[in-house]
């Protein structure tokens, strides 16, 4: 009796392994299909969460574009990765794509105090963090003029880990631009 029980036990755990395997693999999956046709989960504060798709434009990209774009490696963006401001992606450095809004493009003046200002107006929405959450010491960008190429990024969001703090981008690291098909704004 006690044999049958044992065997019983082991089943159960085996059809349970088999189901969590499957819905895994399923889901992963489902991922890499979706994430081949430009699709991406966004699970940071700085955009609507939920399912957003890369869309590849056919013109240049502009002032005012939301775009995915892989982050500089750079210093600024390593002290990131490592402080957990960025996420684990395929990227540089191992960092996911960021969603963030072009505010200044090659040639714009760029200002930093306690806000930014771009060709000396207030960007909206700037306001320089000089701690993060934990009360580390957030050092931001120096400002200067965004040079041939590159591109000043910006979110709304406060707690954002954007331009303010790591310069301008590389444009060449834009991916395209950023389309909610399925998002939540908390």
């Amino acid at each position: 009796m006690r044999h049958r029980h044992k065997v019983l036990r082991r089943m159960k755990r085996l059809v349970w392994f088999y189901r969590i395997s499957s819905v895994s693999l399923f889901t992963l999956g489902l991922i890499v299909l979706l994430g081949g046709h430009g699709f991406r989960v966004n699970l940071t504060l700085s955009e609507p969460l939920g399912l957003w798709r890369i869309v590849k434009p056919d013109r240049a990209i502009l002032v005012g574009d939301l775009v995915f774009i892989c982050p500089p490696d750079t210093d600024a963006t390593r002290a990131a990765r490592a402080r957990g401001y960025l996420r684990f992606g395929l990227c540089a450095g191992w960092v996911a794509p960021l969603i963030k809004t072009v505010v200044a493009t090659s040639g714009q003046a760029i200002e930093i105090a306690d806000d930014v200002r771009v060709d000396g107006r207030l960007l909206l929405h700037s306001r320089i963090a000089r701690v993060d959450g934990q009360g580390r010491e957030m050092v931001p960008y120096d400002g200067g003029i965004v040079p041939p190429g590159a591109v000043f990024l910006h979110s709304e969001f406060p707690g954002s880990f954007d331009s303010r703090y790591f310069g301008p981008s590389p444009s060449d690291g834009i991916l395209g631009l950023a389309r909610e098909v399925w998002t939540y704004a908390p």
